[in-house]
């Protein structure tokens, strides 16, 4: 199956910096790094079809939550991850 272009943004105006970590990348706090574009961060990347958990980090320790996600997750840490699902 195809690989899909997923488009993750995040309405934090305040940060110093916001990054993507999850399933697809290892959970690296830094490894996917979201660009500033006004107010919102965003950053564009391609998945195979699959379920994914995934958290935003906000200047590099603060893990919250995507205010979008329609799905969550219990994660190990009494929080939950945001769920993505490509098909």
């Amino acid at each position: 199956m195809k690989e899909k272009r997923i488009t993750f943004s995040c309405q934090n105006p305040n940060a110093r910096s916001v990054a993507v970590a999850g399933t697809f990348n290892d959970w690296s706090a830094d490894a996917l790094p979201l660009r500033k574009k006004g107010k919102k961060w965003e950053v564009a990347i391609t998945l195979p079809p699959g379920r994914y958990e995934y958290r935003f980090v906000v200047d590099g320790d603060r893990w919250t939550d995507d205010p979008n996600a329609h799905e969550h997750c219990p994660n190990p840490f009494g929080e939950s991850n945001c769920i993505l699902v490509v098909s």
